[in-house]
């Protein structure tokens, strides 16, 4: 007897979950992404998925609002198609008949705001901590956070989640687990070296954790300390940022781009990039080459009007 709908929906979260070790929150989105699509298309066969009723289910999701009466953002309506070109390609392999997956192509997404520091503001952001009336060692805790976020370009989580054993301050690389459980190499700068080291030598707990909380209301564990969490580096960050004078919303990703901006511009090329950000694809890397590419600045400042600068002389 034939599998329906719901059943192969379950099975292809499986296949997600124990062959393509992806994470539960990835499955979680997935299984929202298209049950949001069943609901809608009251299907109950794969052979009732057709081009036309995706096309139908895409009009619904680029005409759908929320509470706020503000429509679904685009990147949001791909995720919708991205999930179920996956379960068409997964029931491809099981031989099972549906609308062919290659016929599917995402939306054109608009250009990404990058916001990054550099110059002044940069500076003044890194010195930030050593210039508040807080505790010693929070000042040095948050002055190693944010010279490990410039030196590396972890993500907030891969930051927060660090343990003292990842790191051996006698070298200037270590391994870091990010999205889909895979592992990099990301490098110290000798500032974050530094940094980290006296924050280590200022700490008198037992914890594991590469980052603790140092306030008195802190909650102990088996460990004695409290790690510090994602939400609450944002809040620091958002403090620090404040405290240079910086206007814009600066987040832990606004470092992150930071750290690709400044390799760029100083001349790194966008693959090697694309690796230290550990992006699987190296388009999600080329939203910065538009705001950095060094050559096309160079070759403008060369040859644009050079018949305006001799009328000049």
């Amino acid at each position: 007897m034939a599998k329906d709908i719901k059943q192969l929906k379950q099975d292809f979260l499986d296949y997600l979950e124990i062959e393509k070790n992806r994470s539960q929150a990835t499955i979680r989105n997935y299984d929202f992404y298209l049950q949001r699509f069943f609901n809608w298309a009251k299907i109950d066969r794969p052979e009732q998925i057709t081009p036309q009723l995706i096309k139908d289910f895409r009009l619904y999701l680029n005409r759908l609002v929320n509470q706020k009466k503000q429509p679904l953002k685009k990147s949001t309506q791909n995720y919708h198609v991205i999930a179920l070109r996956s379960f068409l390609k997964y029931l491809a392999k099981q031989d099972i008949k549906t609308t062919a997956p290659e016929k599917i192509e995402l939306a054109k997404m608009p250009d990404r705001q990058v916001d990054f520091l550099e110059g002044q503001d940069l500076e003044r952001m890194l010195e930030a901590p050593l210039k508040t009336e807080e505790n010693p060692i929070i000042q040095k805790r948050d002055k190693a956070i944010l010279e490990l976020f410039f030196s590396t370009g972890l993500r907030v989580s891969e930051l927060a989640n660090l343990k003292t054993d990842q790191i051996n301050l006698k070298k200037d690389e270590f391994s870091v687990r990010g999205k889909g459980d895979k592992l990099r190499i990301v490098f110290l700068s000798p500032q974050a070296k530094y940094w980290l080291k006296q924050y280590l030598d200022a700490r008198q707990d037992v914890s594991l954790s590469m980052f603790v909380r140092h306030d008195r209301a802190v909650k102990r564990n088996k460990e004695g300390v409290e790690a510090i969490t994602p939400r609450s580096i944002q809040r620091l960050i958002k403090k620090y940022a404040k405290a240079a004078g910086i206007t814009k919303n600066v987040t832990p990703h606004t470092l992150r781009h930071s750290f690709a901006t400044d390799l760029l511009i100083n001349g790194a090329d966008i693959r090697s990039v694309q690796v230290m950000l550990g992006h699987a694809s190296i388009t999600t890397t080329q939203i910065y080459t538009h705001l950095t590419n060094q050559q096309l600045r160079d070759v403008h400042k060369a040859f644009h009007a050079k018949g305006r600068q001799k009328d000049k002389e």
